[in-house]
């Protein structure tokens, strides 16, 4: 049981590494929003990345059910990325609040329930999520106990990923000065505008 939850744990932080428009947000919330906005940004995906590790321990994913739909939550995801994008562009254009005037309660249910969104519709996920069943062998169709094992590991692995990017995100932070953050909201909108862009113009294109 113990080896299930390592192999869930090795996978939750392999699948959370790679640094997409997730990554990107996470980032940009930690330096601009704080630890807070940071945090939630990434227990959203690390959420999300649970409820996929729980639907390939109960087959949901592996029965191509999911896999059907990737057109239509790729193209949700990336017009929603493109959203967020110019959001954060906006912001360059506005002065910076003080953090006494942030609104701490919206703005973390905000960072949460977006990057949960973004990850599930993520058709990317789903494929990482659908090979975990060959990588992780016999355990992870086992059901019981076994599957709610992999599904902690998998959640436990990608929040530690995400815990790593806030604090090293935090680290660049106190290096930067304020008229530098508005050239990253500048720099992150604009990156999360196209990828979204070309994540919603794709949708599609890599089935059939």
């Amino acid at each position: 049981m113990f080896e299930v939850f390592l192999k869930g744990l090795a996978v939750g932080f392999a699948i959370a590494v790679p640094v997409g428009p997730i990554g990107l947000l996470c980032i940009r919330r930690s330096m601009t929003e704080g630890r807070a906005a940071g945090l939630a940004t990434g227990l959203g995906a690390a959420a999300a990345d649970g409820t996929y590790g729980f639907l390939v321990a109960a087959g949901v994913a592996a029965s191509g059910l999911l896999l059907s739909y990737t057109t239509e939550m790729q193209l949700f995801g990336g017009l929603l990325i493109a959203v967020l994008g110019v959001l954060s562009a906006r912001a360059f254009f506005q002065p910076r609040p003080e953090a006494a005037d942030m609104a701490p309660s919206r703005n973390i249910a905000s960072a949460f329930g977006t990057t949960y969104l973004l990850t599930l519709s993520n058709p990317m996920t789903i494929i990482a999520f659908t090979g975990m069943i060959a990588g992780l062998g016999a355990a992870a169709g086992t059901g019981g106990q076994a599957a709610y094992v992999l599904v902690l590991g998998v959640f436990l692995g990608s929040a530690l990923w995400w815990l790593i990017l806030v604090q090293l995100a935090l680290w660049a932070r106190k290096r930067l000065t304020g008229n530098a953050l508005k050239w990253l909201d500048l720099l992150a909108g604009s990156v999360l505008i196209l990828w979204g862009l070309q994540l919603a113009l794709t949708a599609g294109s890599g089935t059939h």
